[in-house]
This record gives C-alpha cells, structure tokens and sequence, in this order.
C-alpha cells in the first residue's frame, strides 16, 4: 500500500496539557512505517458545551503523518496512544487527558463502524480548521471540494481559538521515523 498524507488532531484540557500534547506528537513520530512531516502550532481553545468535556480549555493541534498504516490500524494506534496517557475511554465526551482524530486520510471517504474520514464535524470547527488551514491551506476537503482556507473563512464558529507560543517548530524540532533512526544506527 502506497504511503497516504494523513491529518491527526490532537487535544487535551486535563492536566499537564502541553506535556500531554507533546508526549503525543512524539509517539505518532514513532509510528512503524510512518513519518510526522509537518506539525501545527498549538491553539489554546475554549470547551464546546454540546459534548461536556468540563471547564478547562483545551490544546489543540493538528499532526501531518505520512503512513502506510491502514485506517483501521491507525485508528487502533490512536486509541492506543490515548489510553496509554490516561486517557477516559468509558466517558470519551468528559474531560481528556488526550484526544486523537483522524481528520483526513489521504483524499479518502471512509464511513465504517468507529471511523468516518473526513471527520463529519472538520468543516465546523474552528480548533481544527485553524491549525489545518496554517498546515495545509490548499488543501481539499473531500468531499466540500473547499480548501482548508476557504473553510476557515466562511466558518460560523466564533468560539475563541488563540494561537500560542512557543511554535512546533522549536519545541518539537526534527524527529526521524523509526526506519530512517534504524538507517542511521546501523550506518554508525
């Protein structure tokens, strides 16, 4: 399977927030067959009310992976990472230590049981679509056939979405995939 351009959303507002969103980019940088190529500054974001997720804002950010992981196995890696950090699966809707979203996969549509790709509430979200759109502003939502930026501008959302520093960029620098860290110690 050729490798796929993946978007993962990342969150937490319980805890250590930063740490837990940084622990989180670092284990998706871990994934076998896969390789982080670009990582979103982090956005302090107010809590929707629909879905209770408590009083604490949120950190939110977006991950680019290139993978050959299956949806479904990438999917299982999410939950994974996101129970390995404390991660309330009985009340996934409460507060969050760490939350992971596949948001697109690729230019695929997927509608199976636990996974829709893209994401049925990307286009409506201001915490994803402004960390999309600063990742990939040309991008194409699947099935809108918008780009992120046009999303982003036309969004309804007015709830608060701040930008934060310091950026990705210096916290999380360069990081190799598994495969290329292999490469580079057995060439040692």
């Amino acid at each position: 399977m050729p490798r796929e351009i993946v978007f993962i959303g990342f969150g937490s507002n319980l805890g250590d927030r930063l740490d837990f969103c940084d622990r989180a980019v670092t284990l998706l940088s871990l994934l076998p067959h896969s390789l982080v190529t670009g990582v979103s500054s982090l956005y302090e974001t107010e809590p929707l009310p629909e879905h209770s997720p408590g009083p604490g804002w949120f950190l939110n950010g977006i991950v680019r992976l290139e993978t050959d992981l299956t949806p479904q196995g990438l999917l299982e890696v999410c939950r994974e990472v996101e129970k390995s950090l404390g991660r309330d699966q009985e009340h996934r809707d409460g507060p969050r230590t760490l939350d992971l979203d596949i948001l697109l996969y690729g230019a695929r549509v997927i509608n199976e049981p636990g996974l829709i790709v893209p994401h049925p509430r990307l286009h409506l979200r201001r915490f994803v679509l402004a960390p999309l759109a600063e990742l990939a502003p040309e991008l194409r939502h699947p099935l809108l056939n918008k780009t992120m930026q046009e999303l982003l501008a036309q969004l309804g959302d007015r709830s608060v979405v701040r930008r934060l520093d310091p950026q990705p960029s210096q916290r999380y620098g360069a990081r190799p995939s598994c495969g290329q860290a292999a490469a580079a110690r057995d060439s040692a």
